[in-house]
């Protein structure tokens, strides 16, 4: 039991040697943590990738075998800021950022065998390029509001696929901050004023239109009501005075004498009033009811006309024969 005991403690022992070995990559076990990916070079040509986390064997001697180790994790790459012309011909400033991680290995490795350095400088170049070419496509309102989402994932669709052949993947690219040379600045300002100058006149010149015709319309509707209340109004009107002529015809024909005499009343009451001045003769038609007492109600009757006579026939000429 002793022996079996030791034999374990011993091979437990070398294990763990092994595995703190390869913590310094010696040894023939190789530890690839999470955030890791490894290739193992044998002379340094590269026999193995162990991208896998965990443990892996290599076959020779630490002497001739290398292990190198690349990031696992999405990198963050900070770009120098870059003026770019826009399709309107005017320069911005554009400062960017690139997250991007090692897909290939092998393929990184063979790309960049200096190391990450000359990676960095690819990874800024490709972006740069197809950032100066999308922007150089567009109008500097569409950099700076409209299309600057579409033009991002642009940039990242083309560089991505441009970065593909190293074994770099690029998730995205964005654009921390836009700025305008000072140059250029009152220019952009003043063509944007312009711009919405044009669209206010434009909004005003669609609202008075609409005005206009909104008036117009209610111009129309109001003549049309007025016409159709008159039209109406004239026909309630003409029925009325109908219907008074018929009561004023079944009065008069149920008492004509007192229709007269009421008559007369009336005129009386709308002629004869305070400082009234009447140059009449006394024996007038119009003062008859004075005259008869109110005894006679009768209407006045038309007097007959006067008969016309000749005129006188004019002495014949002297020797005329008659």
């Amino acid at each position: 039991m002793m022996r079996i005991l030791t034999l374990f403690v011993v091979i437990a022992a070398v294990f763990v040697g092994f595995v703190k070995a390869a913590e310094f990559d010696l040894g023939p076990l190789v530890v690839t943590r999470e955030d890791e990916q490894k290739l193992i070079l044998l002379l340094g040509n590269p026999r193995e990738q162990a991208t896998q986390p965990g443990l892996s064997w290599r076959i020779g001697l630490p002497i001739l075998e290398e292990v190198i180790t690349f990031d696992r994790r999405w990198l963050h790459l900070d770009s120098r800021p870059r003026e770019i012309p826009t399709m309107d011909q005017e320069r911005v400033v554009i400062d960017h950022y690139v997250i991007w991680r090692i897909e290939d290995a092998l393929q990184f490795y063979k790309s960049f065998p200096q190391g990450r350095e000359r990676a960095d400088r690819i990874i800024d170049q490709e972006v740069g390029d197809n950032l100066r070419e999308v922007i150089g496509r567009h109008s500097i309102l569409e950099v700076l509001t409209e299309a600057r989402e579409a033009i991002m994932i642009e940039i990242t669709e083309k560089s991505s696929a441009g970065l593909e052949r190293f074994g770099i993947a690029v998730a995205d690219v964005r654009i921390n901050r836009t700025e305008l040379p000072t140059r250029t600045e009152e220019n952009v300002y003043a063509r944007m004023r312009a711009e919405r100058e044009r669209l206010a006149r434009k909004f005003r010149a669609e609202g008075e239109e609409q005005a206009l015709t909104i008036r117009a319309d209610a111009d129309r509707r109001a003549r049309i009501t007025v016409a159709e209340a008159e039209e109406q109004a004239q026909g309630l009107r003409g029925q009325g005075e109908a219907e008074s002529t018929r009561i004023y015809a079944e009065a008069y024909s149920q008492d004509t004498d007192f229709y007269h005499f009421q008559r007369s009343l009336e005129a009386y009451r709308k002629t004869l009033g305070t400082g009234t001045t009447m140059v009449l003769p006394p024996s007038h038609e119009f003062f008859r009811l004075f005259q008869t007492g109110g005894t006679d109600l009768s209407p006045p009757t038309a007097a007959p006309p006067a008969p016309v006579s000749a005129p006188p026939a004019s002495a014949p000429p002297a020797g005329a024969t008659p």
